[in-house]
């Protein structure tokens, strides 16, 4: 398979170069992309000091736009499969070859590494959150989504053209869900993954909160008019 991984990245100058220096330390068959969502700090200076293959966009237009771009990148230069890759550390590359294998043994379109396959449960408030998500999707579609938060997703080429083609089509649980829906194969695999390693994340309580709400009304609402 030809993979890219795609690396969203907003005001990552503090993680950026170990994340992309430890993808191909750990995976150096798989290609990379990082897409410098407008940061108005460094990461993009770093980027080009040490080669690294990046696009900048000239503001920032947040994950999805981001992602989408990479995308489309994807699509245009012929990869099977795109791996949906943060810039602050937290996915650890070793997991790619087996969400890899997993795609292919179960031809699938969508491969999560997922923290709670095991059996272990979220925490907090993102945790009722998610298992919120979770029960909406079992609800909405019959299928069982463990992880549908999991940043760490790997995508098949149809799923590309989605992504390339379609409006509507986010890096979200509500898309896992529409394509569960749609009676796509998506599947699992057990995974760890780190905190953070470096700079703030923009979901503090109140974006928690507002993300959810968002995401389980799309959910139970519009995504039945999709």
């Amino acid at each position: 398979m030809k993979i890219l991984a795609v690396i969203p990245a907003y005001n990552e100058q503090e993680c950026i170069v170990d994340t992309v220096d430890w993808l191909r330390r750990e995976c150096p068959d798989i290609d990379y992309l990082v897409v410098n969502d407008g940061s108005k700090d460094a990461t993009a200076d770093l980027c080009r000091a040490h080669g690294f293959s990046y696009v900048s966009l000239p503001i920032n237009t947040r994950l999805t736009s981001a992602f989408r771009c990479g995308m489309k990148y994807a699509y245009r230069n012929g990869y099977d499969a795109v791996v949906q890759f943060d810039a602050d550390g937290q996915h650890l590359p070793s997991y790619i070859p087996k969400l890899a294998a997993a795609m292919q043994e179960h031809d699938a379109d969508i491969v999560i590494a997922s923290r709670f396959l095991d059996g272990t449960k979220p925490t907090g408030a993102r945790g009722v959150g998610q298992r919120l998500i979770t029960a909406l999707i079992k609800l909405t579609t019959g299928t069982t989504i463990t992880d549908p938060t999991s940043g760490m997703r790997l995508f098949n080429r149809n799923m590309i053209e989605h992504f390339t083609k379609d409006f509507d089509i986010a890096p979200e649980p509500d898309t896992v869900a529409l394509m569960a829906r749609k009676h796509k194969t998506i599947v699992e695999i057990p995974a760890k993954m780190q905190e953070r390693q470096g700079g703030t994340s923009y979901l503090d309580l109140p974006h928690i909160v507002s993300y959810m709400g968002r995401t389980c009304l799309s959910i139970l609402l519009f995504q039945w008019l999709r």
